[in-house]
């Protein structure tokens, strides 16, 4: 019963246990390091998620008997960026009628849109009870509107459960196996698909024109007397992390923006979460010339058919990049071909390349329905944003069925 819990509102993530909340992570299906006390804690205190930057916490947690049984990022918002699921047509709608869209509260990890659990629950009822506090809290402090950004599975069903609406977008992600149809036959207990041996037999998978573009753009950076040389965790050096911010800083800036993470955060990643990071530094006549970053996830989870809880998941993603010189076809090398080609080598699993992105499907990411939950206080607007998400979704499903038939691997 929800009147069992212990309900908590706490107005920052240093507020939190940490090993209390890692704990309950690792107990979620699909965790991902960014939802760590550690890469929490670090946006906060570094002043790229906090107060000043329109990133307001108020982490809510559940607790039984002292102990911690589900808990949420909860962020106060007075804008909409930094988020990755748009709303902005919302809140002009709301303008438009005189009334106030902010603040509004987000569930989700600040600048990363990257899906895994947002409810962290030790059960189903536990889950439940979390969505029914976050969405009183809301109503009780004014907010319009609660959104929760990129969840898992068991979050969307347990936010649909609850009256919550659902939307959805399209990420493009890799898989280290060839889509066959022998690799779908493949999913039986102790039958799993041979990932590839090397990035030659990876091209090899591809259909003959997407496989020759990768080759030319590949050829491109080479010619350009290019190389690469990567470090993954306590191996990247502090000059290697101040010049993976110039170019992460001169990416914004050349947009006309300031970065939403600042150097003190990566200074913060470097120190806590180092494991979780693999830089990507290219180089012409010696001097560096760009770099990407990559982050890196290990995790147990239950192997089809099998009650055992020793199957590795090996997890990259894609994150940021940047560059100093101006090369054709650098970046398509930086942050798709070498890692992809790292993925091989090491062993992972999948490759996340982030928000949007069609133009992945010709570097062999596929196209992956992705799910946002929201809640709108106004019951108007709640209704016409419902008619509005029923026609997107349709939408979706459309777009979703043409990417599909555009496949860049080989027709069986």
């Amino acid at each position: 019963m929800a009147k069992d819990y212990v309900i908590r509102v706490l107005d920052s993530p240093l507020d939190v246990e940490p090993q209390a909340w890692d704990a309950l992570l690792q107990t979620q299906p699909n965790p991902s390091p960014f939802m760590r006390h550690a890469y929490l804690a670090a946006l906060h205190a570094s002043g790229s998620a906090a107060p000043a930057s329109g990133w307001t916490p108020h982490f809510l947690t559940l607790s039984q008997n002292n102990e911690l049984v589900a808990a949420c990022a909860l962020y106060e918002k007075v804008h909409s960026y930094g988020e990755y699921v748009f709303d902005w047509a919302w809140a002009n709608a709301y303008a438009q009628h005189g009334l106030s869209y902010y603040p509004k509260a987000v569930a989700a990890v600040p600048f990363t849109p990257v899906p895994g659990a947002r409810l962290m629950a030790r059960d189903g009822a536990a889950r439940a009870a979390l969505v029914k506090a976050m969405v009183q809290w809301c109503g009780q402090n004014g907010m319009s509107s609660l959104h929760l950004l990129f969840a898992n599975e068991d979050d969307a069903a347990a936010c649909a459960q609850a009256g919550l609406m659902l939307r959805h977008t399209v990420q493009f992600h890799w898989k280290n196996v060839a889509p066959t149809l022998a690799t779908a036959c493949a999913a039986l207990p102790g039958d799993e698909p041979e990932p590839f041996r090397d990035f030659d037999a990876f091209l090899a998978s591809l259909s003959q024109e997407k496989r020759k573009k990768i080759r030319q753009e590949r050829r491109k950076v080479a010619d350009a007397g290019v190389s690469f040389r990567w470090s993954l965790g306590s191996d990247i050096s502090p000059a290697d992390w101040d010049f993976f911010y110039r170019c992460y800083e001169r990416t914004y800036l050349e947009h006309g923006n300031a970065p939403y993470l600042n150097r003190d955060f990566f200074a913060r990643m470097a120190s806590t979460m180092a494991e979780h990071w693999l830089l990507f530094i290219a180089e012409r006549d010696g001097k560096a010339i760009a770099s990407s970053l990559i982050a890196l996830d290990t995790y147990s989870t239950r192997a089809s058919g099998s009650n055992d809880s020793n199957h590795l998941v090996k997890v990259a993603y894609g994150r940021y990049w940047g560059a100093l010189e101006r090369v054709d076809c650098l970046h398509f090398e930086a942050c798709y071909y070498q890692p992809l080609q790292w993925c091989i080598a090491h062993g992972y699993q999948r490759f996340e390349g982030g928000a949007q992105g069609e133009h992945k499907m010709a570097r062999a990411l596929l196209p992956v329905k992705t799910t946002s939950a929201h809640w709108l206080a106004h019951p108007a607007f709640a209704d016409a944003v419902a008619r509005f998400l029923e026609r997107e979704d349709q939408g979706i499903s459309n777009y979703l069925d043409d990417l599909k038939q555009r496949s860049p691997f080989k027709r069986d």
